[in-house]
């Protein structure tokens, strides 16, 4: 049985989120975001436009996720103007291809719901893309990003 818990504590979501870029985008990324990463779940836990889980399985911490909450400017696929995107679902190797993925993102999209969130979206690899088609994602084919070069954003 896979539990999910709200997690609050600091230490504990900066331990994770270590984890996660560690084993996402490698070891040296890790160094240069985790001070920004404390201060942003400072503010946005506490103000409530973050809110992450930890999933559980036999008592072992095995994955996590988490979402952001943003507004935009209500539009016709929008009328609450409420955003909400998911980050951060990640599983340990170990317990992977359990379901437990699938259930960290029921749980984020029932929490995005509640707040009444007229766009869920996210970003993902090639290994997570089938999770997030399974419960109804579609690629956005009409999104662009930036990225400048020389601030490697």
């Amino acid at each position: 049985m896979i539990d999910l818990r709200e997690l609050k504590d600091i230490d504990t979501l900066m331990a994770w989120r270590a984890e996660v870029i560690r084993n996402v985008f490698g070891e040296e990324a890790g160094s240069l975001l985790l001070e920004a990463n404390r201060r942003y779940y400072l503010q946005h836990i506490q103000d409530g436009t973050h809110v992450a889980f930890v999933a559980s399985h036999q008592s072992a911490d095995c994955g996590c996720g988490a979402i952001c909450f943003s507004e935009e400017l209500p539009s016709p696929d929008n009328p609450s103007g409420k955003c909400a995107y998911l980050m951060n679902v990640y599983v340990r190797e170990a317990y992977r291809k359990h379901g437990i993925a699938h259930k960290i993102v029921l749980r984020l999209i029932e929490e995005a719901k509640k707040q009444d969130c007229g766009k869920i979206y996210l970003e993902t690899t090639a290994e997570g893309k089938p999770v997030y088609t399974s419960l109804g994602f579609h690629e956005m084919a009409d999104m662009m990003k930036y990225y400048d070069s020389e601030n490697n954003y």
